[in-house]
């Protein structure tokens, strides 16, 4: 299962992004599939084929209205808008893409019309184009069997809604060109997806997960309603699965994917038969619930349970996917609010045997564990580790919160960190964040919220949050951050503690603590200025007034190492940095220092926010207070010590609360 590179942008593509693509099907998916592209890639050539006319000329009218709606939330400029929707045909004459380089097939899960459909296809396209296929559940195998050209051919499952949802699912198969593969993966990261390649079977890896978790809710019809199934799953899931059959009319889906599955896997997986019957469920709407009988809540709780275990250990058992990238697609692909491995985790061991025990009891046939249940534990969740010539790369993979820093991933890069740092083979490391948005956009706030109002706590908040960076000021190998685009707050701090930084030209740094009224307390009014006292001035900016500051005018104050173009250039420029750093780490400068005076400023942000006096009050002083220190350790504990008092500050209060509720705060109000 393992490919050249975890980060998907490490590899060299075997071609340039596609200038034309052709979406065959105009019905819900393949025009939200078109979207995502034209979004991603505004002058791509697209064509959208169908039999119907109505269902292109419907197609195209969504174009229109997701723009419309884009430019009215503020999202999109006209201009923009414009480039999204131009370039876009719909056609029903297979003739018109005969030159595209991509043919992307989003019809119904049919295997004769599929086959119908690429063989029309491939008696028009190039020799080179590119086949995919949006299926959820047959396998490429069959799919392709009759095609002439299999090796440019693969499955490439998107889930709904395809232009917003991250996940896409990348199929590696017996006659597929393994470079395909790499070639989709970093075409899928490059325009903002995040591709999970799996092994060749029925339903793949995610679609294993949600049929059974369908069909099982069915067969325990006989001891509990929808609603009260709906009502206990809600502790697992945002949406409970006969709300989602309802919502996707999926009652015909699960019977065919099940029905699948039985042929090949044997009649445990045999759809209910209840889905024949019955159309739409009588069921509670997110959010809600009904009543649920103790001991029926607790059977059907263990159950559900038992079946995502079960599937689980089956996916990793026999290689279909990747740990980390299960729990990832069950979260954001599939609506679960924590992947099935973190269940198993948060429920211990034992209780995860016990429940699966049941489970096998009840479900004979059902997949059971093939290892010890602490083995599928045994794995990265939010980091990627690549070897490049003795440069562990380090990627920080959470790209549905920016690759926002949280204590589970902090903790493991200080994990790969401590196994290679005293490792003679292994020269230095990079850090660099996933895709081509976000280094990392800071902290999560955590559990920062329950500590307003506790300077204490929120000091040693501060303290116990800096164990990574602590380790980082103590090392002898060298550390780069490879900044590949936003780094805020946190992400800052962590970058400032490496030995180096190299960076991308777009990139940009901020520190936006202040407009949340709250400082910064993991450094940044300690370490810049022993750093670079050069850049004082600037840094006085980014803390009281939330300025940005641009990877070109780091570079020219020192702070940035190198500026690179893209990508791989970054990734470059980071080794070339840590080979010069080797043997020739420098610490933060230990004594005292001269800032100059803190000339005053009002409180407004560079957005023109208004900002609480009295926290910039707070970030004045410890930046003085700090300067002045003897020690680093001690110009760290004056910042630990103010970011708890401002924790108690009333504009605190109101910053991280409005954070929460996702309005702009009011400080104001808190003068």
């Amino acid at each position: 299962m393992a490919t050249s590179f975890a980060n998907p942008l490490l590899a060299a593509p075997i071609r340039s992004m596609p200038r034309s693509v052709a979406i065959i099907g105009a019905g819900t998916i393949g025009p939200d599939i078109g979207y995502y592209l034209k979004s991603a890639l505004p002058d791509l050539k697209l064509y959208l084929v169908d039999i119907s006319q109505p269902a292109l000329d419907r197609a195209l009218r969504r174009f229109g209205d997701y723009t419309a709606k884009a430019v009215a939330k503020g999202k999109m400029s006209e201009a923009e808008a414009a480039a999204v929707t131009g370039n876009v045909v719909g056609t029903v004459d297979y003739a018109d893409i005969a030159g595209v380089d991509w043919v992307l097939e989003a019809a119904t899960e049919d295997l004769a019309l599929k086959r119908r459909i690429f063989a029309a296809v491939e008696a028009v396209v190039r020799p080179d184009a590119l086949i995919t296929s949006n299926t959820s559940s047959l396998p490429a195998a069959q799919i392709y069997a009759e095609l002439r050209h299999p090796e440019r051919a693969t499955v490439t499952h998107f889930f709904a809604p395809a232009w917003r949802n991250p996940v896409v699912e990348v199929v590696r198969w017996e006659k597929g060109d393994p470079a395909l593969v790499e070639y989709l993966r970093w075409v899928f990261c490059s325009t903002g997806k995040v591709p999970l390649v799996t092994d060749d079977v029925a339903c793949f890896m995610l679609d294993r997960i949600f049929d059974n978790w369908c069909n099982e809710s069915a067969l325990l019809l006989d001891r509990a309603t929808a609603a009260e199934i709906d009502s206990v799953a809600g502790e697992f899931v945002h949406a409970g699965p006969f709300f989602v059959l309802n919502l996707a009319n999926g009652n015909p889906i699960i019977t065919e994917t099940n029905t699948l599955q039985a042929d090949v896997e044997g009649e445990h997986y045999r759809p209910a038969p209840v889905f024949c019957s019955v159309e739409r469920w009588l069921t509670v709407a997110p959010g809600k619930s009904v009543d649920v009988a103790a001991d029926t809540a607790r059977a059907v709780r263990e159950r559900l349970l038992g079946v995502l275990f079960s599937q689980s250990v089956d996916i990793l058992d026999r290689e279909i996917g990747e740990p980390a990238d299960l729990d990832f697609g069950c979260r954001q692909a599939l609506g679960f609010r924590k992947g099935p491995l973190d269940l198993m985790r948060d429920l211990g061991d034992e209780l995860s045997a016990r429940v699966l025990d049941r489970f096998g009891t009840e479900r004979r046939g059902m997949p059971m564990p093939g290892r010890p249940l602490a083995a599928y534990q045994r794995f990265l969740r939010h980091v990627l580790v690549d070897d490049l010539d003795g440069v562990k790369l380090i990627t920080l993979r959470r790209p549905e919160a920016m690759n926002a820093l949280h204590d589970e991933m902090t903790d493991e890069i200080l994990s790969v960190i401590r196994e290679f740092e005293n490792d003679p083979q292994v020269t230095g490391f990079v850090i660099v964040g996933y895709g081509k948005r976000a280094f990392c956009a800071g902290a999560d706030i955590g559990r920062f919220p329950r500590m307003l109002g506790d300077a204490p706590a929120a000091a040693q908040y501060a303290r116990d949050c800096s164990r990574l960076l602590a380790h980082l000021d103590r090392m002898k190998k060298p550390v780069v951050a490879a900044l590949n685009g936003m780094v805020l707050g946190g992400g800052f701090e962590l970058a400032i503690r490496c030995h180096g930084i190299v960076a991308l030209r777009h990139a940009w740094m901020q520190l936006p603590e202040i407009t949340l009224g709250i400082v910064p307390g993991i450094g940044a009014m300690v370490v810049p200025y022993r750093r670079w006292p050069q850049a004082a001035g600037r840094f006085n900016g980014m803390l009281r007034r939330a300025e940005r500051l641009d990877a070109a005018a780091a570079r020219e104050l020192g702070v940035v190492d190198a500026l690179a173009e893209d990508y791989p250039g970054l990734v470059q420029a980071a080794i070339v940095r840590v080979r010069a750093l080797a043997g020739k780490v420098v610490g933060i400068r230990e004594d005292a220092i001269d800032i100059g005076p803190l000339e005053a400023v009002a409180p407004k942000a560079a957005n023109g926010q208004v900002l609480s006096a009295e926290v910039i009050g707070l970030m004045e002083s410890a930046i003085r207070e700090a300067a002045a220190a003897p020690t680093l350790a001690a110009a760290l504990e004056v910042g630990y010590r103010a970011f708890g008092e401002s924790a108690c500050t009333a504009a605190a209060c109101e910053g991280i609360t409005a954070f929460q509720e996702k309005r702009a705060p009011d400080f104001t109000r808190t003068a």
